[in-house]
């Protein structure tokens, strides 16, 4: 917790150095843990791969104290793990950890739903549409980057027009966690497009059925959940497969 000094008090020149540098930090540390969150949601850097503290730092030009600072927090969210004597890793989420993800993402985005219906407009759900119209065409004709990060962001958005952003923080972060699920476990890529099922949600959501609304969510999220074969050799396999494609 950082100290705040006594009122009337005069901070000296060190003290404000100090300060400044503190802030520094904070500021660098949010940009690396953002940069890497980033890599992993979008598939860049894939379950395993061990995080190299001294690239980091030198890139950011930090020290490794504040580039572990980073690290820890992306530890706390699941993204990364420590593993002792051999540094951090990418995580990579089990069997049950991966069927957990899928259960609690059903249960917060049905409950999102009905507050996405008391409190969206429709020049809300307009500008929603506006997004699933951007998804599709990223589908035809961007690169597999965009596409992730487009499949994401509509569930992110419609969170956010829920107006209650620990709802929306935790969505987040399970979503984060689950393109760890899907890099390791997915069967094979899919070439349908999400904006459809996006698409009869918002068309709901209009309607005022959030019954509706939530059984299209339901099916849409299955369908993404029946990608994936948990079981302990596919997350063997996609790993052999990523090194196979890197090396061939």
């Amino acid at each position: 917790m950082k100290k705040t000094r006594r009122q009337g008090a005069k901070a000296t020149p060190k003290a404000n150095a100090a300060e400044a540098a503190e802030n520094a930090n904070d500021d660098v540390t949010e940009r690396i843990r953002t940069t890497l969150a980033n890599a992993i949601g979008e598939g860049a850097l894939k379950p395993g791969t061990k995080i190299l503290e001294d690239a980091i730092a030198d890139h950011f030009g930090v020290s490794r104290t504040v580039v572990r600072g980073a690290l820890g927090v992306l530890e706390s969210d699941h993204l990364l793990e420590r593993k002792r004597n051999r540094g951090t890793f990418v995580a990579e989420p089990g069997i049950e950890e991966a069927k957990a993800l899928f259960e609690a993402r059903r249960k917060i985005e049905s409950a999102i739903l009905e507050l996405v219906m008391a409190r969206v407009t429709p020049e809300q759900l307009d500008a929603l549409g506006r997004l699933a119209d951007e998804e599709e065409h990223i589908h035809h004709h961007g690169d597999e980057k965009s596409k992730i990060v487009l499949s994401g962001k509509f569930h992110i958005v419609l969170a956010e027009l829920g107006g209650n952003p620990v709802m929306t923080e935790m969505l987040s972060k399970i979503v984060a966690r689950l393109s760890l699920v899907m890099a390791l476990y997915e069967e094979e890529k899919q070439d349908d497009c999400g904006a459809d099922h996006h698409r009869l949600i918002i068309s709901a959501l209009k309607d005022k059925d959030v019954a509706k609304a939530q059984e299209l969510m339901d099916h849409h999220l299955a369908d993404i959940e029946g990608r994936v074969r948990l079981t302990e050799g596919q997350g063997d396999r996609h790993t052999f497969m990523a090194v196979l494609e890197n090396f061939s």
